[in-house]
């Protein structure tokens, strides 16, 4: 069998890398083409072109880049009708993949699966009607999502965020994470500005600005920030003058990064995040946070008046509670971010429990997120 797999971004690049896995474990011999990111490569995809180019976000960060996305749609679509696979797995990036999905769908007959379900319980709600023209099948991470997906007229399996099947650092990890980096018995703050050098620019600045009053009150507290690779340098430099004098965990050329960034988060006592599912990842850590975002003006005006929901935060949302301290836009101000995050270190355990029913309902325990969503390919192809 032949699957193509599109992923734009490192989030969906490590659902696409679990999903070939589980593939492969189901179905030996399965052929992948498509493009992705290091995981996919992993399991032995062969990148058309570089998954960076298509990790933009908003809709001012797109227009100056919209030709060559153009080009690059065009040329995944004449490669998925040409190669005629089984089917054409596109995971998130709905702007850049449904795009592709519908010229494949006017050349050619493929089975259309679209890996994360667009979020029209938060906005846009139209966004699955019209997805539902060019996309059979749907693999939805959140166990809300399938009510919505059939509505439109696709098929849709709940198969489980992968967050709960990525191993957890335990505590001695975080002890000795500590005493590798000076930092002792000191307040610890994970910083996390985004993966997207837009997201970044952005961002860092005010998280940066948002911890100073927070070191000042505690001047030993300490910060570490996890990177990616494709923004790591730029991290680097706007964290220059960070105050805490933060531990960046840089994964160029470091093949321990992911057990070390794992024992970071064992090791902080609270963190400070980009919005995203990166507050799952906290929350299967167990870590308190508070929850900052901003994009361009343009894209925020837009985007904020057509929001349905009163928080964009997945654990609040999961858990049907509103423990998760959040910035949003005219909110994400260093002052307001800086009270948030002297609130929840003052007072952490109230995010635990709405933290725990989160893992739960999004299939802690479960067969692996990965192999179930094998599975529900196998079945649309079946």
């Amino acid at each position: 069998m032949r699957i193509f797999v599109i992923a734009g971004e490192p989030s969906g690049d490590r659902l696409g890398a679990a999903l070939m896995g589980g593939l492969k474990a189901l179905a030996p011999g399965m052929e992948f083409r498509g493009v992705g990111g290091s995981g996919m490569e992993g399991e032995g995809l062969a990148s058309l072109f570089p998954m960076e180019e298509l990790s933009v976000m908003g809709i001012a960060e797109v227009l100056p880049r919209y030709r060559q996305l153009m080009r690059r749609i065009g040329e995944c679509a004449a490669e998925v009708v040409a190669w005629k696979p089984d089917a054409l797995v596109t995971i998130d990036s709905p702007d850049f993949c449904l795009r592709v999905a519908r010229r494949v769908k006017a050349e050619a007959e493929v089975k259309t699966i679209h890996y994360v379900a667009p979020t029209v319980w938060a906005w846009r709600s139209g966004r699955a009607e019209k997805m539902a023209q060019v996309i059979d099948h749907v693999l939805a991470l959140l166990p809300f999502e399938p009510p919505y997906m059939e509505a439109a007229g696709m098929s849709c399996d709940f198969v489980g965020h992968p967050v709960v099947s990525e191993p957890v650092a335990n505590q001695e990890d975080g002890v000795a994470f500590r005493a590798a980096h000076g930092i002792g018995d000191a307040p610890l703050v994970m910083a996390l500005p985004g993966s997207r050098r837009g997201e970044v620019s952005r961002l860092a600045p005010i998280f940066g600005e948002a911890l100073r009053p927070v070191v000042a009150a505690r001047p030993d507290t300490r910060v570490v920030v996890p990177c990616v690779g494709a923004t790591a340098a730029l991290v680097k430099e706007l964290t220059a003058r960070w105050p805490g004098a933060p531990v960046l965990l840089d994964p160029r050329g470091d093949p321990a990064h992911a057990t070390t960034k794992r024992a970071a988060f064992a090791a902080a006592d609270l963190a400070l995040a980009a919005s995203g599912t990166v507050s799952l990842e906290l929350a299967a850590n167990a870590l308190p946070m508070v929850i900052a975002y901003d994009m361009n003006w343009l894209s925020r005006q837009i985007i904020s008046r057509m929001l349905k929901v009163d928080t964009v935060t997945l654990v609040n949302l999961v858990a049907e509670s509103r423990t998760i301290p959040e910035f949003i836009g005219a909110d994400c101000k260093p002052a307001k971010i800086a009270e948030g995050l002297k609130a929840v270190m003052a007072a952490p355990g109230a995010q635990l429990e709405a933290m725990a029913i989160t893992m739960d309902r999004l299939g802690r325990g479960a067969e692996p997120p990965g192999l179930r969503a094998a599975r529900s390919v196998l079945s649309q192809i079946n």
